[in-house]
Formats: structure tokens, sequence, C-alpha cells
């Protein structure tokens, strides 16, 4: 079983047996088939996405950008730019410092500061959200200069044209752990690996056959969609913690079956309109999440580098 597979039966494992998060079946179907779909919707965001330059600078961005694609549970408190998220104030301060200046290579992000992100950033350098940023770019310098010779390009190399063995290449490094564990089992999401398989896939730097056998890329906007629409359903108690602004643990049983249940949700929702894959559907559902209908409501923060 490869590990994305093993992602996708610990997800429905989990939600035959979760006991806060329901997913309503009779609902399924009818959200898939009425989310509208155009080829030209389905491609990255050109203000946050590097699809020009050189093939190197374009992996180097991908990956150096997922490898800092958490921080949700902060976005209260860090600073925005004005109308932005706070993926999307984090993604355009290092769209824009490598515009200025190119990509920082393997050497420097093994030893970057935090006060230097924070600075590229437009963040506080003593935030505990850049300590951590510091911390998973090491580990990505690391690994990029010792198993790879410095290439970023040489990463999707590697994996020989699959996503697949991508995704289990990034999940052996720390800067894309993400497995918790839910009654005794092993529950790998990998939401962040997942995502950077596609990410190089739409930057042009490789090409995956196998993007179809990726799953949702779960963190805590798809979930909310899906609640707010009506195919999870939550308890009543967790969902008033939620909008009260408590954070949940990460790894917590509540936490993980939002999660997990979310992607069980999207591979029915896969079957129901089989022209689309679950990282098709995650692009849809993600971007349907940026509407006011969505941003006007609560969803769940967990501080953890996940997502």
């Amino acid at each position: 079983m490869s590990l994305v597979e093993e992602v996708r039966t610990a997800c429905a494992w989990v939600a035959e047996r979760a006991g806060r998060v329901r997913i309503e079946d009779d609902r399924v179907e009818d959200h898939a088939r009425a989310l509208p779909v155009a080829a030209a919707d389905l491609g990255p965001d050109p203000r946050l996405a590097m699809d020009t330059g050189s093939r190197e600078a374009r992996a180097a961005f991908a990956l150096t950008l997922d490898a800092i694609n958490f921080g949700s549970g902060w976005w209260p408190e860090i600073r925005r730019r004005p109308g932005a998220s706070g993926f999307t104030t984090m993604a355009l301060g290092l769209r824009e410092r490598f515009d200025a200046h190119g990509p920082w290579s393997a050497g420097d992000l093994a030893a970057i500061s935090a006060a230097d992100i924070a600075a590229t950033l437009g963040q506080d350098p003593d935030h505990e959200l850049m300590r951590l940023y510091a911390s998973s770019l090491h580990d990505l310098g690391a690994h990029v200069g010792e198993d790879h010779a410095g290439s970023f390009a040489a990463v999707a190399d590697a994996a020989d044209g699959s996503a697949l063995a991508l995704v289990e290449r990034l999940a052996a490094w720390s800067c894309f752990a993400d497995v918790s564990t839910y009654r005794g089992r092993r529950v790998p999401l990998l939401k962040r690996a997942q995502l950077t398989c596609a990410d190089l896939h739409h930057a042009g730097v490789a090409r995956f056959d196998d993007l179809d056998r990726l799953t949702v890329f779960a963190d805590n906007l798809v979930p909310h969609v899906l609640r707010v629409d009506g195919v999870l359903t939550y308890d009543a108690h967790l969902l008033a913690r939620i909008d009260a602004g408590d954070r949940l643990l990460p790894g917590s049983p509540e936490e993980v079956e939002i999660r997990a249940c979310a992607v069980e949700a999207v591979e029915r929702m896969t079957r129901a309109r089989p022209e689309l894959s679950a990282q098709e559907l995650d692009h849809l559902l993600w971007n349907r999440g940026r509407g006011e209908r969505y941003k006007s409501r609560p969803r769940h923060r967990a501080r953890c580098t996940a997502y």
C-alpha cells in the first residue's frame, strides 16, 4: 500500500468511528454536482504561484512556500496585508522576495534565521511562528543540500514522474511531517507533502501522471466549507467551541476527525463526479472558502505545523 493509500484508508476508518463529526451522505452527491468547473479554474493563483523563470527557481519557490505553508492557528494575531488572508500575506511576501532577489539556496535555508524570514514576510521576528518557519526551512535546506546536491528541481526529478513517490520522499522529512494517532491507529494526512506535488506540477517543474491518486489536502478551510455547506456535521459541543474561538489541540480526537472526515467526504464526492480528482475538488472547495459566506463564520484553529 502506498503512503497516499494509507491516508485514504486510515481516514475512512476514522470516519466510520468518529463521534464528533459526521458525513451527511445524503448531501454528498448533490454538493459534488453543484460545484461549477471550468478547466481554467483549476490552475494556481498567478499572484501566489511562480510559473515563469528558470525551472530551478520555480521548484525552489514551490518547495520553500510549501515548507512554511502552515500557521492558520496563529492567523488572528499576525500582521496581514490589507484585504489578504494569513496565507496570502505569507505567500506574497515570499513571492516578492523571489522576484526581487531570486531564491534562497539550500545552504541559505539551512542557516536562515527567524529574523530573516520575518523581514521577508513583514512579521515580528520574535513571533513563535517565525521560529517554526525557520526550523522547517532548515530541514528543507539540509535535505535539498545533502540529498539532492543543492538542486530543488532534483527533488522533483527523483520521483521519476510519480506524485505518489514524491509524497513518500517528502513525508520522511520533518518539514513535511503530518501524522496523527486516533484510537491507537496511525493516521497520516500529509496535507503539505501532497500539495507540493500539485504545486510542482502546475508550475511546470514536473509532470505527474498520478495526481488523480492524491487525496484532498486536509487543512482547516476545506472541512469548514464542507461543514457550512452541510456535508459535514459537528456535534453541538465541538461547534460551540469553534464558534467561541477555542483552539483545538493538534492531534486531538476532534481535530483528527475533522480532517479525516473531510478526506473521506471528498473521496465520496469523487465517486459522484468521477471526472474530477480529489486534488481538483480541493482547489474548488478551497477557493469557495474565500467567499464571504465562509469567511464570516469561525473555522477550527489549531496551532500546528500541518496547516
